[in-house]
């Protein structure tokens, strides 16, 4: 089969989509199948295109048998609302001549990862033309986080921006998106049940099995080997909320056998880096995104794992971070209401993660506890890593079903 997958995010970026994507298409290749990308250079989460692309020409290379098509784009260094709809933007008028250069290739499948929805014209487009089977896969609700969050405002533009949406998710053959709590709003959008496919991202849960705390990684992090970890991997943005986790640590300073260790980048981390500074405190230490060989070590190197979001994240983002946590046997700290996806998880499978509510130093501190007293390793995480996240049979289900 010829899988064209199309997405503003992709390998070798370490976090998020992008690493999903990546090994999505690696794993359609290795699998026989002829899949090509178009794609931006990478850049999140810092924000910064990384040396060797560039962000103001085409690149066409080929990387672990997929054929990678990078188109120009605008990354802003400081992403505000207008600044991010131009990134958006951008990136989806450049790749349209990507895109239509793959008419004469005429792919069996056309795959759109969003973000983003303004790609989806081209997707459709080249996927009518050729007749091949258009597949929409939401990983991120766009316009929820943006209008859910704060990020944009407007009850015109909102509602626009919803209408329009809704029209775009109809005309694809299938939509798939990531947790129950999606799939749930994808129908409330007016996708017919028929058309919906769950495609949960994924651990390596073989890499994640049975490993120890890494007291070399530790230390290279400059954390105290005698103190307990209580750790923030990932993206440092907007829709995690982390001055919860900074207010957090100021209140528990008295207790010298913590430490917040926040591992990652990101658009929120120097505002981080300077609440910490302006308070003065010594319980938070900070470390660049590590290397993914080295994730399941630092992983294992946590008594707690702080999966933190905003109350209006909600089912319309999902940490892709739980995936392995729970792979490693971590016990995660969760910060979401009752009747979100995530929520559901944790009353479904008692004992998988501490739930809290959202945007609460209280209740995150209260966790924080709960957390530090469960068992280590958390076998109902690696049991249900074992059972529901595995990447093969995810893959295997979803290329057969779509």
């Amino acid at each position: 089969m010829k899988i064209l997958l199309y997405g503003i995010n992709y390998s070798p970026e370490l976090t998020g989509i992008g690493k999903y994507s990546g090994e999505m298409a690696r794993w359609f290749a290795e699998q026989g199948h002829e899949v090509r990308v178009v794609t931006a250079p990478p850049y999140y989460p810092e924000w910064k295109v990384r040396p060797g692309f560039d962000s103001r020409r085409f690149m066409k290379s080929t990387e672990d048998g997929v054929t990678v098509i990078r188109c120009p784009l605008y990354v802003p260094a400081k992403p505000s609302a207008l600044k991010r709809i131009l990134h958006l933007v951008s990136f989806s008028l450049s790749s349209s001549l990507a895109m239509l250069a793959q008419l004469r290739w005429k792919p069996d499948l056309v795959m759109l990862v969003v973000p983003t929805l303004f790609c989806s014209p081209q997707a459709l487009l080249v996927a009518k033309l050729t007749g091949a089977k258009s597949v929409l896969h939401i990983q991120d609700y766009e316009v929820d986080a943006l209008f859910g969050l704060g990020i944009a405002r407007g009850g015109m533009l909102k509602r626009f921006a919803f209408a329009v949406e809704r029209t775009v998710m109809r005309a694809f053959d299938r939509v798939t998106t990531i947790s129950s709590g999606m799939l749930q709003r994808a129908r409330q959008k007016g996708v017919a049940p028929e058309d919906l496919l769950f495609f949960p991202n994924w651990s390596e849960v073989a890499r994640f099995r049975d490993i120890d705390r890494s007291p070399s990684l530790l230390e290279r992090l400059d954390v105290n080997l005698s103190k307990r970890v209580l750790l923030y991997s990932g993206n440092i943005g907007e829709k995690q909320g982390l001055e919860t986790v900074i207010e957090a640590a100021e209140r528990l300073q008295h207790r010298h056998d913590l430490v917040f260790l926040i591992v990652g980048e990101g658009a929120g981390k120097a505002r981080l880096l300077d609440l910490v500074q302006q308070k003065r405190l010594d319980n938070v230490v900070f470390g660049p995104l590590q290397p993914y060989e080295d994730l399941p070590s630092l992983l294992a190197s946590a008594d707690c794992h702080l999966v933190i979001q905003k109350r209006g994240a909600a089912d319309a983002v999902l940490p892709s971070k739980l995936t392995n946590i729970l792979a490693v046997g971590g016990n995660a700290l969760i910060t979401a209401d009752p009747d979100t996806s995530l929520g559901l998880l944790c009353s479904e499978h008692p004992g998988i993660a501490t739930l809290v509510e959202p945007e609460s130093v209280a209740a995150l501190i209260t966790g924080i506890e709960q957390a530090l007293a469960m068992p280590s390793p958390n076998v109902v995480a690696t049991e249900y890593a074992r059972d529901f996240l595995d990447k093969d049979k995810i893959l295997k289900r979803v290329l057969a079903e779509v």
